[in-house]
């Protein structure tokens, strides 16, 4: 087998007028068996390597669909609080406008305020340990 990262090497035989020796042929031959060989050597190869890399694919792009389920469930959850929550908060700063209590309108403002500010994803702490998490075929998600 010869080194991949050098052009293969050989002697061409220029045909010649006169019989080649069966020493010539048989060189020749050997030389042809041997390129088929390596033609062969690195076709299965390289189809290990494709075969390998199709597997990562298909294996990284469930993880992503299983990483997108877990983040749409997630998502879903807390939105649908966070609607609740400042559903809630409107319904009361309306009470608030028609009764014109000047203290519980600034309250509830401020509360719609903080949860304005608030990102679902930064209660979860660190992206980090999210990734480590979604790594983990033994972790537990809770909603």
């Amino acid at each position: 087998m010869t080194d991949r990262s050098k052009p293969l090497s050989g002697e061409v035989i220029r045909p010649t007028s006169s019989m080649p020796a069966a020493l010539d042929g048989f060189t020749a031959l050997n030389e042809l068996v041997d390129a088929a060989r390596e033609c062969i050597t690195v076709h299965a190869v390289e189809n290990t390597k494709q075969a390998r890399i199709a597997a990562y694919e298909n294996t990284e792009v469930a993880r992503i669909k299983a990483a997108e389920g877990i983040l749409r469930q997630y998502f879903d959850h807390t939105f649908a609080e966070r609607r609740a929550t400042t559903d809630a908060m409107f319904a009361r700063l309306d009470a608030a406008i028609e009764a014109g209590d000047s203290q519980l309108i600034s309250e509830v403002v401020k509360g719609v305020v903080d949860v304005a500010k608030s990102s679902p994803l930064a209660a979860m702490g660190d992206l980090g340990q999210i990734r480590k998490a979604l790594d983990d075929p033994d972790q537990v998600w809770e909603l």
